[in-house]
């Protein structure tokens, strides 16, 4: 596995599945006549976190927000690419890889659900959260496939259990 290439390609895999979620986002807040909406509320939850007695512009908010954003996706962009990379060696990873992710996206919608009960995420509905990580596993597994042309028989084959 090329450490150099992992990383590259996990950074672009982040950054496709971050920017996917934030365009869909802004789309969603223009749509609603609230632009920048949905990272002001996030940003405040993150900001709630690690400074909870600042003040901050809404613009710093936004900002705050706009990097752990793209800090969280780019981590996991080259985490999911490590486990391709990995697969090639061993196949069965890409069927752990599947299994996680789905407990994982089950996980996701559970807190948000949890959080709109909580908190001021109820502007911010589950299905719109569910149309961004669609999105943004869409533009991540698409850039991934065309990258890995082999991807689709290595998948099958761990799925069968050889």
């Amino acid at each position: 596995m090329d450490r150099h290439g992992t990383f590259r390609e996990g950074v672009t895999t982040g950054i496709l599945g971050a920017t996917g979620v934030a365009v869909w986002f802004l789309l969603v807040d223009l749509i609603a006549g609230q632009p920048f909406f949905t990272p002001t509320v996030l940003g405040e939850a993150v900001k709630s976190v690690v400074a909870p007695e600042s003040v901050m512009s809404a613009f710093v908010v936004v900002g705050l927000y706009t990097l752990f954003h793209y800090t969280v996706f780019i981590l996991a962009g080259i985490a999911i690419v490590s486990v391709v990379h990995g697969s090639r060696r061993q196949p069965a990873m890409l069927a752990g890889m599947t299994i996680l992710f789905v407990a994982l996206e089950v996980q996701f919608y559970l807190f948000v659900l949890m959080l709109q009960e909580a908190t001021r995420l109820e502007g911010i509905a589950w299905y719109q959260v569910g149309a961004a990580n669609l999105v943004a596993a869409s533009l991540m597994g698409r850039y991934l496939w065309v990258r890995h042309p082999g991807l689709t028989e290595q998948f099958a084959e761990s799925l069968s259990g050889r």
